[in-house]
């Protein structure tokens, strides 16, 4: 994705590390409406773990009578034992489904409240606008709302439970290892020497050394998640661009070029993945000799009391599964390294998106603010009103206007020189600068933007937007399309489409209008979009300010060729060289603030 010439490269980096940013989502979670639903899963799981750890006890109980029966050649013995193993492993199988279960329905749960609570965040009041030119953070939103939320919740709700398993096999084993550690001693020059919690120590020894290795070797994947995962939102977002301008690009010509570009986004990706595939393959180095070791360990560890004659075969088999119980339960560490560097750089992804959705409110929060009050007079009106942009100020030729109801106010400005922005303030959502905005109170208002928005839906809906379409007669809709000219759209209006896909760029323009006919607004606001209309169209449009919308007040931002008597008046956007700019205000929190043009997309209603 490209961003603005002026615009510095962004960071990711929190004053706070990641310690404060787990306790950061942790409290998040506790404040969810969904807590007691939370903690509900939280206790079954724990009951079901539980009930687990105390049934593999009992399975490696059975294990002492079930091997001495074969040392004995006792087939009733056998038989029975066969018998008490098809119980536990019964009460094993019901209990493992019921942790698949749990373990499903919570990550379904936690995928709900997060991504629930990401959308209303980003979504907030024009916190998505300055979000998206605030530098990298605001990069690809979408990667993180849906892919890094998702693949969050799912390793968050795997570890936790194989954490909570290995914990409780590890509380349950321990006790019963160090126990059986009692028969086994060594047989040297003549001393018989027992250690007490032999078999205990040899596991702790093990598997620490083991995750002390696997630590050292894999600490680096953390940070090459972290940057695939960027890497990865870069590709998807040059990929969907490609596939929604592909008719502009078979146009032009432009395939060969288009080609080389996501060529170039895929070498960075491929580049991380190599080294993940390094680093992978040292880490697999220490887990996979580890497991491999883990089969004869036990029994190598506990050889000496079975030599001795202080094990039989079947308490050989016992405190050979209760070593491995305990090992198993220590290895989670190694087993999961991967994961757990997966799971943290994707936790520090979705935490520093969060905390920014949070913080951005205070975006270049030392610079001056543009005061916007309400009016109880049916006026428009700016006083001494400067926009602030990183590296210009831009203000009205005349200190103080006034707009009154049916006026039409044209605002001729040079490329570059903070159109957007002065349109963005005007809708509330660029609020640095200086002077005053003072708004009619209670009185219908609309944005229309040279970048039309339709909602995906039916064209009804996208015609009454951002309003239901069931507030507007059934007959409004087809007049407004007849009187802009797109009678041909009738036949659609009950139809659900991409209309941005649909529709050209002329028509995604008209409907803005017929839009208009639809809210009859008393004031409107427009950026570039006259400009943007075919001539039959442009004079329907000046038409409809002429008779249906006589009453409407028109600001329209655009080029000195769309007058032809139809506005009032003419102002002009100009430079001022002595008004305070953006740059010396930038947030330490955001890296980047938005540029001159960084443009608005707003349809408002009040």
């Amino acid at each position: 994705m490209t961003r603005p010439a002026n615009m510095p490269p962004a960071t990711e980096t929190r004053e706070h590390g990641f310690d404060a940013q787990l306790l950061m989502m942790m409290r998040a979670l506790w404040a969810s409406p969904e807590r007691n639903q939370f903690l509900l899963l939280a206790f079954a799981l724990c009951v079901v773990v539980g009930a687990t750890a105390f049934g593999q006890i009992k399975l490696n109980a059975w294990n002492h009578p079930f091997y001495d029966a074969l040392a004995r050649k006792d087939l009733s013995g056998f038989l029975q034992q066969l018998w008490v193993f098809a119980m536990i492993a019964s009460g094993l199988l019901i209990l493992n489904v019921a942790q698949i279960w749990l373990n499903q329905i919570t990550k379904l749960k936690l995928r709900a409240r997060l991504t629930r609570e990401l959308i209303d965040l980003w979504l907030g009041p024009r916190r998505a606008f300055r979000l998206a030119n605030a530098g990298e953070i605001g990069v690809n939103p979408d990667q993180r709302i849906h892919e890094d939320a998702r693949h969050l919740v799912e390793l968050t709700t795997d570890l936790g439970i194989g954490l909570l398993q290995s914990t409780l096999l590890l509380a349950s084993f321990i006790g019963v290892l160090w126990i059986l550690s009692d028969g086994i001693g060594f047989n040297l020059f003549g001393l018989h020497i027992a250690v007490p919690g032999y078999m205990v120590w040899s596991a702790l020894i093990y598997a620490g050394a083991a995750s002390w290795m696997s630590w050292r070797v894999g600490n680096p994947l953390i940070q090459l998640n972290a940057e695939r995962y960027g890497r990865e939102a870069e590709l998807r977002f040059a990929l969907v661009r490609v596939n929604e301008r592909n008719d502009a690009i078979a146009f032009y010509g432009g395939e060969e070029d288009e080609k080389q570009r996501l060529h170039n986004e895929l070498q960075p990706v491929l580049d991380i993945m190599r080294r993940l595939v390094t680093g992978v393959t040292r880490l697999t180095w220490i887990t996979a000799g580890y497991g491999w070791f883990a089969i004869v360990a036990p029994i190598v560890v506990a050889a000496p009391g079975f030599f001795s004659g202080d094990l039989t075969l079947g308490g050989l088999m016992m405190v050979v599964g209760a070593f491995n119980q305990v090992q198993q339960a220590l290895r989670w560490f190694v087993d999961n390294f991967s994961a757990i560097a997966d799971w943290q750089a994707t936790l520090m992804r979705v935490a520093t998106f969060r905390q920014a959705l949070v913080d951005i409110d205070r975006l270049g929060n030392s610079a001056g603010r543009i005061e916007i009050v309400p009016s109880t007079e049916e006026k428009l009106q700016f006083d001494d009103l400067r926009v602030a942009s990183p590296e210009t100020c831009t203000r009205l030729s005349e200190r103080h206007v006034t707009i009154k109801p049916g006026e039409r106010i044209l605002i001729i400005a040079r490329p570059g020189a903070g159109r957007s922005n002065f349109f963005s303030a005007i809708a509330g959502l660029w609020p640095w600068g200086s002077g005053r905005i003072s708004l009619p109170v209670g009185q219908a208002m609309m944005f229309l933007s040279n970048r039309p928005y339709l909602p995906p839906g039916t064209l009804r809906a996208a015609i009454a937007y951002p309003s239901p379409a069931k507030n507007f007669e059934e007959g409004a809709f087809a007049a407004a399309l007849q009187r802009i000219g797109l009678a041909r759209l009738l036949p659609d209006l009950d139809h659900s489409h991409r209309w941005e896909r649909e529709l050209g760029s002329d028509e995604q323009q008209s409907l803005q209008f017929a839009r208009l006919l639809l809210h009859k607004p008393r004031w409107v606001l427009i950026n570039e979009a006259l400009d943007a209309l075919d001539e039959d169209t442009r004079a329907i449009v000046l038409d409809l300010f002429s008779s249906e919308l006589a009453g409407t007040a028109v600001l329209n931002i655009g080029r000195p060729d769309t007058q032809k008597g139809f506005f009032s008046r003419v102002l002009h956007l100009i430079e001022d060289p002595h008004g305070e700019t953006l740059a010396s205000h930038l947030s330490p929190g955001v890296a980047a603030t938005p540029t001159c043009d960084a443009g608005a997309n707003a349809n408002v209603i009040d």
